[in-house]
């Protein structure tokens, strides 16, 4: 099987600013976080009506519920609240160019590859594992195929750092952060012509 190693890409995939791309990464994961972590107040935690005791007379500090923070099932001070929303909006404009900057990226570095197909008729892990150690020797791999059978997708996905997508769902954050990219020919042209 011929694998084209792709050194340089069209002219509009160079000379953009880096700083798109740590935009929209940080933008794809803050839109990772579900916020839902929550805390009590102690006006919220159930219980502590009465005074535990009475002011005066017993020697001890005065209280007025059970449900303060500094007793065992009080509520809690300054906890974390799901009512903050982490999402952060990215123009269109912004993901494609940032996208177009992790690609050039790993075509400079010569990490960029082109295949006809990637197909694995088998559906065996063993078969994908034996494919990819023949045909490259790198750390991980996000793989674009732009017909996904179910056949390939169940022989790649038990790989350890190994990632199967479609042209579609293909972005910065994937481009960026897998070592090396493989593409089959129909993908790479559908991401190119954007």
């Amino acid at each position: 099987m011929s694998v084209k190693v792709i050194n340089q890409l069209p002219e509009d995939f160079q000379n953009i600013n880096p700083h798109n791309l740590y935009l929209y990464v940080k933008a794809y994961l803050a839109n990772q976080r579900a916020g839902t972590a929550h805390t009590k107040t102690r006006g919220e935690v159930s219980g502590g009506g009465r005074k535990p005791f009475r002011q005066k007379g017993l020697g001890r500090a005065r209280q007025g519920s059970i449900r303060a923070p500094h007793f065992v099932g009080g509520g809690v001070a300054h906890g974390p609240r799901n009512e903050r929303d982490w999402s952060q909006k990215i123009n269109k404009k912004q993901k494609r160019v940032a996208l177009k900057y992790a690609l050039n990226e790993k075509a400079e570095n010569s990490k960029l590859y082109v295949v006809p197909e990637v197909k694995i008729e088998s559906g065996k892990t063993k078969d994908a594992a034996k494919w990819l150690k023949e045909n490259f020797n790198e750390r991980d791999y996000l793989i674009v195929v732009d017909n996904m059978d179910d056949k390939t997708y169940l022989a790649f996905r038990n790989i350890p750092n190994v990632w199967v997508i479609t042209p579609e769902e293909l972005n910065a954050y994937y481009a960026s952060v897998f070592k090396s990219i493989i593409f089959d020919e129909a993908a790479f042209e559908k991401v190119i012509k954007g």
